[in-house]
């Protein structure tokens, strides 16, 4: 039997670009152990799913250095096959250098890459298409013993998750945070798209637990009657189930953006600061694109986006046309 470990210890849609690689890994090898590092908290990202056998949990805060070496001793206790490190930091370099796999895969920009057995580039801002994709420069730790098709992510909300989301009326999905600001679609832009969805469309405002202030604000300024506050209600697998009833789901480039793409579901994605040519794209098969027509100089301002406009003007989100977020049916 083979045994993999796949360590993606950054945020929660990091991880969920990452089961792409169980995917492509199940099925070359069907009978293989494949296990799963993740940080502290992001760990539902993976509940049943069945082709992950143990996730391994990395606090990173508390004692995060004592709970890195513990991780570390873990890992090496499990004698792997294979180490697959889609990051490009130290820590998980020390993961990966410790591990005492047969083979270690990550990235070329990973401090101790001249330990792993396998280094790949990771090149960014080279196109939209799926071979720029973060998730086919994940794959590419795996292609020499798997093959170059592309497989996207996936999440297995179960039944009892379906059942918690269902909403009996047409609906969309609006997630308006994000952990960088200028990733955000203004909070005063999503009132504006509220206002253009059709009565007959309910909206239901989703995100975790610190978004219910935000999504409170922008429900209260719409003036709408036929819109829902579901922030911090529910699990990442019944977001998940919710995102996939939808007649679409809208959202910026953060982590809904890749549960719909886990999902299939429907995605209007509104980049800002950000740039789809990142790498960072949705890959749901009725995905949509939206951005700020005018070329701006500043952007993008970062990788991440920033917690303020560092230009003062916040353009690359003001600019954009609402009337590009309708659906055509609705029109």
């Amino acid at each position: 039997m083979n045994k993999f470990l796949v360590i993606q210890t950054a945020f929660i849609g990091d991880v969920i670009m990452a089961t792409a690689v169980v995917e492509k890994l199940i099925k070359f090898y069907p009978d293989a152990e494949i296990d799963f590092v993740v940080r502290n908290g992001n760990e539902g990202l993976l509940r049943n799913n069945p082709h992950v056998n143990e996730v391994i949990i990395w606090n990173k805060k508390e004692n995060k250095n004592k709970n890195l070496w513990r991780v570390s001793m873990e890992i090496r206790r499990r004698r792997y096959d294979r180490v697959i490190n889609l990051q490009r930091y130290f820590s998980t370099g020390l993961m990966t250098f410790l591990s005492g796999a047969k083979t270690t895969a990550g990235f070329d920009k990973n401090p101790l890459s001249t330990t792993f057995t396998l280094t790949k580039q990771h090149v960014m801002g080279e196109g939209r298409e799926r071979e720029h994709h973060e998730v086919s420069r994940y794959l590419s730790l795996i292609e020499d013993i798997t093959d170059a098709e592309f497989v996207g992510p996936k999440m297995y909300p179960r039944e009892i998750d379906y059942e918690k989301a269902h909403f009996d009326k047409p609906y969309v999905t609006m997630s308006p945070s994000s952990v960088w600001y200028t990733k955000q679609f203004h909070k005063d832009k999503w009132v504006e798209l509220i206002n253009k969805i059709p009565t007959r469309v309910a909206v239901i405002l989703n995100g975790g637990p610190g978004d219910g202030d935000l999504c409170d604000e922008i429900a209260v300024k719409s003036g709408r009657e036929n819109i829902y506050n579901w922030a911090g209600k529910f699990s990442f697998l019944q977001s998940a189930a919710l995102m996939k009833g939808a007649e679409m789901n809208y959202v910026n480039d953060s982590a809904p953006q890749h549960m719909a793409s886990a999902m299939n579901a429907p995605v209007t994605a509104i980049f800002c600061s950000t740039i789809p040519e990142l790498g960072f794209g949705p890959l749901s098969s009725d995905s949509k694109i939206v951005e700020v027509k005018e070329k701006l100089s500043c952007r993008p301002c970062g990788l991440h986006g920033l917690k303020s406009c560092p230009e003062g003007h916040f353009k690359c989100s003001m600019d954009i046309d609402t009337e590009e977020l309708i659906l055509q049916k609705w029109t």
